[in-house]
């Protein structure tokens, strides 16, 4: 289960030790301005992770995407992985000749 804290602005300024210590029993922290969710901290590896995560869901977004224009139209060319690869690296190397 995700733990979050709900922290001021102003304790980022006063008790920066503190906030990071509360890293260790939670995996962020909302840092609050005036009241109102303004930011949010966490560490490196759970930013990581939540990068990772969404990453992950557009692949998979993307590849729900190409099965609807596929069975709409069962006529569309496919290219298979290992050619477009291909010609990826290749485009990467024209450009880093330049």
């Amino acid at each position: 289960m995700v733990k979050a804290q709900i922290r001021p602005s102003r304790d980022l300024r006063n008790n920066y030790a503190d906030v990071m210590n509360t890293l260790d029993q939670h995996d962020y922290i909302v840092i609050t301005n005036q009241g109102r969710g303004n930011a949010v901290y966490c560490d490196q590896d759970y930013f990581a992770e939540l990068q990772d995560l969404a990453h992950q869901q557009y692949i998979y977004n993307e590849l729900q995407k190409s099965k609807a224009l596929l069975l709409e139209n069962p006529d569309i060319e496919l290219v298979p992985h290992e050619e477009v690869m291909t010609r990826l690296r290749a485009r990467r190397e024209a450009r880093n000749r330049v």
